[in-house]
C-alpha cells in the first residue's frame, strides 16, 4: 500500500486502484451456514454508499461519536470505514448513551435505545436483507443504504490526527490506527495478497485489527469467522485449503 496513506479510508482507496477484483472480505457465520465474499470494489461501493447515509441523511459530522454495536461481521466492517471516510468517530461496543449516533444489531437494540440521536439497526441477516418490520425508533439500514449514491466525497477532508476509533478504553486517531495496522500486519506475517482467516471478535484492537485493518493495510483480504468454535477440526482444515488462506489467527 502506499506509504503516504494516513487513514483507513485511505488504505481501501490504495487497495481499489492496486486491484479492484481481489477479494476484500469473505465471511463466514457458522452458527447459520451463511457466507458472503467482497471484492474491493464491491467493499468499497458498500462503504461509499454507507458514507453518503452517514453524512447525508443522518447529518454526521467529523468529531461526532458513532456507538458500533455489533459483531464480528461484513457489515461491521463496511460501518468502520464508512466512519472514517466521514471522519466520525467509531465507539465500538461504546456507551449509545454518551454518542451522538448509534448503529446497533438486532441482540443490542434495548441498550441502542439510551441514545438521543439517530439510531440505524441492522438486522445482520444473510445477504444483507432487512427486517421483516423496523424495529420502533430505529431506521433499517437495509432499507435505508442501496438508495444512497456509489462514490463518495466527504464535505471536509479528514485529519489523520483526529480522532477515529474507540476500542475497549483505547483511542486512535487515524493516523495512529493505520501505523498500528501496519505494525500488526508485520508481526502475523500478511504482505500483499495474504489471506487471513480469523475467528476473533471485534471487541478489542487485537479482533479488530486481525478482522479488517491489518489485512487491508498489507495489501491483503480477511476469511472473518463468525462462531467460528462451532467449526471441527475437519471443517477448519476445508476452509483454509478452499479459502487459500495464508495465515491464521484464531
Amino acid at each position: 500500500m502506499n506509504a503516504s496513506d494516513r487513514t483507513p479510508a485511505d488504505l481501501l482507496r490504495s487497495a481499489l486502484a492496486a486491484d479492484p477484483a481481489r477479494p476484500m472480505v469473505t465471511f463466514y457465520d457458522d452458527a447459520t451456514g451463511e457466507r458472503v465474499e467482497l471484492s474491493v470494489a464491491t467493499f468499497a461501493n458498500w462503504v461509499a454508499k454507507t458514507a453518503n447515509l452517514l453524512q447525508g441523511d443522518l447529518a454526521a459530522e467529523p468529531g461526532d461519536r458513532l456507538a458500533l454495536l455489533l459483531p464480528a461481521h461484513w457489515q461491521s466492517a463496511v460501518w468502520l470505514l464508512a466512519c472514517s471516510s466521514v471522519g466520525v468517530v467509531a465507539d465500538v461496543q461504546g456507551d449509545p448513551a454518551g454518542a451522538d449516533l448509534v448503529v446497533t444489531g438486532p441482540d443490542t437494540l434495548d441498550a441502542a435505545r439510551a441514545c438521543r440521536g439517530e439510531r440505524i439497526a441492522l438486522a445482520l441477516r444473510p445477504l444483507g436483507g432487512r427486517f421483516p418490520q423496523a424495529p420502533e425508533g430505529f431506521a433499517d439500514y437495509a432499507v435505508e443504504v442501496p438508495s444512497q449514491g456509489d462514490r463518495f466525497a466527504p464535505y471536509a477532508p479528514v485529519d489523520p490526527d483526529a480522532p477515529a476509533l474507540t476500542v475497549g478504553g483505547l483511542g486512535l486517531t487515524a493516523a495512529q490506527l493505520v501505523a498500528r495496522a501496519r505494525e500488526d500486519a508485520v508481526k502475523l506475517g500478511l504482505t500483499p495478497g495474504s489471506r487471513l482467516l480469523t475467528g476473533r471478535t471485534y471487541d478489542s484492537w487485537d479482533g479488530l485489527s486481525t478482522g479488517l485493518f491489518a489485512p487491508l493495510a498489507a495489501g491483503g483480504s480477511v476469511v472473518l469467522c463468525r462462531h467460528l468454535g462451532q467449526l471441527d477440526e475437519e471443517g477448519l482444515a476445508k476452509r483454509v485449503e478452499s479459502e487459500r488462506v495464508t495465515n491464521t489467527a484464531v
